[in-house]
């Protein structure tokens, strides 16, 4: 991580930490079980995010978007309940690694550091890094034009710990990386970006081509600042028969077209994926 960066940005957080579960819990005091232990007692605890478009984010009132549709199939094919919570990021990972929710149905980004801790499914889409700025700056056209520049990205993003392919990016042309803000939701980072705080922020492609989308007056899409990256979904490190139960769900999914339809409806396109992905970073 690098000297500069910043401390994370904490606006709303504890609010949102205090009355999401309230909200949306209804997972109550489960622990996270092998699939045995699921069975018996009759659901599996998933937790998702509360605003990562279009994975899973939270309209009129109603979960949506990729993983939340993917959800609903699995309430279809598992043989069990399925209890859903909805979190902020922050406390989703730990929640998993710690036995409290017993899988993370969200876009978790795999890397080495967390295979330390958490087991991960198929991939569920392509998420390489790129780099989003303001329409209207005219300062930034290339990876270059990155020199010195602030960026901002999120708290406990996978991105953080692949910094330095960026770094060496810049390298190349001479230049160096600015000032890294990390913020507690994305949509805070797209804010400060909108209002000059920042000056670019990294996310996957997928999570910024709907950015550009929704606000194309503001926004445009830059170039990649990252070899590929994949999300999945995780559960406890050691859970082999949860992981390869999601696995052969996966597998269902787009063998009866279901996942590849989703996608289409929330990427944009459908993937050709590895069947497992080992992080190298």
């Amino acid at each position: 991580m690098p000297k500069n960066l910043a401390p994370s940005t904490r606006r709303g957080v504890l609010a949102a930490l205090l009355l999401a579960p309230a909200l949306w819990s209804t997972a109550g005091s489960a622990h996270a079980a092998n699939l045995d232990e699921i069975k018996k007692r009759g659901y599996m605890t998933v937790v998702t995010e509360d605003d990562f478009r279009p994975f899973e984010f939270v309209k009129d009132g109603k979960p949506t978007g990729f993983n939340n549709e993917m959800v609903d199939a699995l309430r279809k094919y598992a043989p069990f309940e399925i209890r859903q919570e909805i979190l902020p990021w922050p406390g989703i990972l730990a929640g998993v690694a710690t036995g409290k929710y017993d899988i993370a149905i969200t876009a978790v980004l795999m890397t080495k550091e967390r295979t330390l801790s958490l087991d991960f499914t198929s991939p569920i889409a392509d998420a390489t890094h790129y780099y989003v700025k303001r329409k209207d700056d005219s300062s930034i056209k290339s990876i270059k034009d990155l020199n010195g520049k602030t960026v901002g990205v999120q708290t406990g993003s996978a991105f953080l710990s692949r910094l330095p392919e960026l770094q060496a990016m810049l390298a190349k042309e001479g230049g160096k990386l600015g000032k890294v803000v990390e913020y507690s939701s994305y949509p805070e980072a797209y804010q400060d970006l909108a209002l000059k705080r920042t000056d670019f922020v990294v996310n996957t492609v997928i999570n910024l081509k709907a950015l550009v989308a929704e606000r194309p007056n503001v926004f445009e899409l830059g170039q990649p600042v990252s070899g590929n990256s994949y999300p999945a979904w995780a559960v406890k490190k050691g859970n082999t028969d949860l992981q390869k139960f999601m696995n052969d769900f996966i597998a269902a999914q787009k063998a009866n077209g279901v996942m590849p339809a989703l996608q289409k409806k929330w990427f944009g396109e459908a993937f050709t994926l590895p069947v497992s992905y080992t992080p190298e970073q």
